[in-house]
């Protein structure tokens, strides 16, 4: 799916090196790969030094994350990076891009000289307050970084209009990548985009589209190239057929004891009993506020139906979707979608390093997609369940007053890489954004290691570089006042014992193997510190089967569907939310006439005017209900800014655990999933209070709307 994040940041002031300073020595002949090199805290001189040792020469550099650019070739080169103690990891694995100097979204150029007022030579670097050394960067991998979550800061960003663009203050405005970026026509600050995105997103894409991988992280899905790591279980080609995969080595069960959640108010719900019905035992066709929403069993769960009544939000709040693109054009999300503030930091890219088809032949000149496309649908889905609003179509989301900006950073093929990723938390810090989805993981990895004895020395440098380069990223955001949501993984992994890793690296193609993982390996973004991550829930209120769990890990619940939570397979379980047509069409789910073709799509007509939704599982659908109880929470504690409101994320943490309904572990803890004739045992650890299947408790719109401060 598309869940990446692409090209260089046109939030992050990428300074050019100007060529003789005293930094850096240019090389005649300028070597082929673009790489990353992330420094230690007062390593930039040092690092380099040894790019140039390598034979490799510096570029440009990024001072809030601390990172130099550079280009080189061949082992030597690596080796030499690897041999610094000043160089903690790097990134290499696809062309990056390059920005130039161009007009900025405040009519400026952007700073070609030192940055925060850094005098060290044309790189203007070291200017950071934070990075990871190797010292830090050990310690985080030992204690998972998701122990330690307290506050990085109040925000430093002021909000603004609904239109604005709300850049800080001293902006000296967004670098545009030459002749790259997708910003809305006529904003001259656009993002850069090289042919760069990351790879597996977790939610569920649908099957049976050319492409899908069996076997994936997770569960890929329809498209071409779809990437793995989606959500667990797909609504299938057929009326109550789903189909399962796992990031892990294990299938997993369905089927056996079912506990009954109370949230959202006490509603208790109960399995899907025959066809026409809803998993709370209601019509299909039931009456209620928006035309589709008593097939939204979801939102009654958490009380969001309620909440929308009293708390929907307010457009002064930002919400931020980095996934693989928005539909801003679907009648249920284009009230809410600010298309000024939307960025594509991905370039597709057609073939893989290997020459097999990646993301598929571009639609857009340049291969770079509008920013109010999603060319597969698990961002629009995403979007949706945040913040559709009630305007008489389709559903509601659980904030649907909010504004939604799409900050794309995944590619077509549904691959979420490393800088596109780091682009868009840095965007989203610079501009206002109030609180970002994520629902992937960064490739090429399922699992980060720093130190795996089965991985070679420079696949060790690279997982550094994604563990370090995202936390300072995520770090970065959190202290713009960024609150951070994470779908935790559909793998069906107790990530406190993950044991296997059967599917990295995963780009290129055919390049995964098997190796063995420890506590010390991280899913990243969803292991990373400052990140709230999100367990996904069936019908019935228990874990899903598909879901990650663990004690140290799991934060919140919420629902993300499960279309085995019952006693026959049924697509009805998912979660609604809506797809763009588009890709309906190309996944062959609807037909020419715009019918839909398989139970798991919806199409909603008023008029002339159609619109589409589908049925997906996954943390990933779990996750953006979160997101909208913290936008209603932001809405209604944030304190007041310029044109909008801010919550320092820590805040903003608290008041979600806060509203959050607890739910204690099932009796026994060690719960049996049972379905095809296979069954599987997850253990839940801890109390009610916190524990590895529900966190500290099922997140609730209707306690957020009433949460007394």
């Amino acid at each position: 799916m598309r869940r990446l994040i692409y090209g260089l940041t046109a939030a992050a002031l990428v300074t050019p090196l100007v060529v003789g300073a005293s930094v850096v020595t240019a090389p005649s002949a300028v070597p082929a790969a673009e790489i990353m090199v992330f420094y230690a805290d007062g390593g930039q001189r040092a690092a380099i030094a040894a790019i140039e040792a390598g034979g490799g020469r510096a570029v440009s550099a990024e001072p809030k994350l601390g990172y130099v650019l550079a280009k080189g070739t061949g082992p030597a080169f690596v080796d030499a990076l690897g041999r610094s103690e000043a160089v903690v990891g790097i990134s290499t694995d696809r062309a990056i891009g390059f920005a130039s100097a161009a007009l900025g979204a405040r009519g400026r150029l952007p700073s070609a000289g030192p940055v925060g007022g850094a005098a060290t030579g044309s790189l203007g670097l070291e200017g950071r307050t934070a990075s990871a050394g190797s010292a830090e960067l050990a310690e985080r991998s030992v204690s998972r970084g998701r122990t330690e979550k307290g506050a990085r800061g109040a925000s430093n960003s002021p909000p603004a209009n609904a239109d604005a663009r709300r850049a800080p203050a001293g902006d000296p405005g967004l670098p545009v990548a030459a002749g790259q970026g997708s910003a809305p026509a006529g904003d001259p600050g656009l993002s850069a985009g090289g042919p760069d995105s990351t790879a597996g997103d977790f939610g569920l894409s649908t099957v049976g589209g050319p492409g899908s991988t069996a076997g994936g992280p997770g569960f890929s899905a329809g498209g071409p190239g779809s990437t793995a790591g989606d959500s667990g279980v797909s609504a299938a080609a057929e009326p109550g057929s789903a189909a399962v995969d796992r990031r892990g080595d294990s299938a997993g069960q369905v089927g056996q004891a079912r506990q009954p959640v109370q949230a959202g108010g006490g509603a208790q719900l109960a399995e899907v009993v025959a066809d026409g019905q809803l998993p709370d035992g209601s019509a299909v066709r039931g009456s209620a506020a928006e035309p589709l929403a008593a097939r939204q069993w979801d939102m009654r769960m958490i009380g969001a139906d309620r909440a929308n009544r009293i708390a929907p939000g307010t457009k002064k709040v930002l919400v931020g979707i980095i996934d693989t693109g928005v539909d801003g054009k679907h009648p249920d999300i284009a009230p809410n979608f600010n298309r000024a503030l939307s960025r594509n930091f991905v370039t597709d890219r057609p073939n893989d390093p290997k020459g097999q088809p990646f993301d598929g032949p571009c639609e857009y000149k340049g291969c770079k997609d509008p920013v109010d496309v999603d060319d597969d649908g698990h961002g629009t889905h995403v979007a949706s369940t945040i913040g559709s609003p009630v305007n008489g179509k389709g559903i509601a989301g659980v904030a649907p007053n909010v504004q939604l900006v799409n900050l794309r950073a995944g590619h077509d093929s549904g691959f979420f890489f490393l800088k596109p990723s780091l682009d868009a938390l840095t965007y989203a810090a610079d501009n206002g954004i109030d609180v970002v989805n994520m629902s992937f993981y960064i490739d090429p990895w399922a699992f980060n290691c720093t130190s795996n004895p089965a991985d070679s020395k420079r696949e060790q440098l690279e997982q550094r570089g994604i563990i370090t380069g995202m936390q300072r990223a995520l770090d970065y955001a959190r202290s713009k006042g960024v609150t951070l949501i994470s779908a935790l993984g559909n793998g069906s992994i107790d990530l406190g014992n993950p044991r296997t890793d059967t599917q990295s690296p995963n780009y290129p193609k055919e390049s995964s193997r098997t190796r063995k993982i420890d506590n010390s390996c991280l899913n990243v973004p969803a292991e990373s510190k400052g990140v709230i991550s999100v367990s996904a829930l069936g019908p019935s209120g228990r874990k899903a089967v598909y879901s990650d769990y663990g004690i140290e890990q799991t934060d919140l619940a919420a629902p993300g569907g499960d279309a085995l939570d019952g006693t026959s397979a049924s697509p009805l379980r998912s979660i609604l939310a809506a797809a763009p047509k588009g890709a309906m069409l190309r996944d062959g789910k609807i037909d020419q006439n715009g019918m839909p073709k398989t139970a798991s799509v919806v199409r909603d007509c008023h008029g002339s005017e159609c619109a589409y939704y589908q049925y997906l599982d996954g943390t990933s659908m779990a996750a953006p209900h979160a997101t909208g109880v913290a936008a209603i929470l932001i809405s209604r504690f944030g304190r007041p800014g310029e044109g909008g409101v801010a919550m320092d994320p820590a805040e903003a943490e608290r008041l979600l655990y806060a509203s959050a309904t607890p739910k204690a572990c099932p009796t026994p803890r060690a719960y049996v999933y049972d379905y095809f004739g296979q069954k599987e045992t997850h253990t839940c650890e801890g109390d009610e209070d916190k524990n590895g299947f529900y966190g500290r408790g099922v997140v609730d719109a209707y306690r957020a709307a009433t949460l007394s401060p």
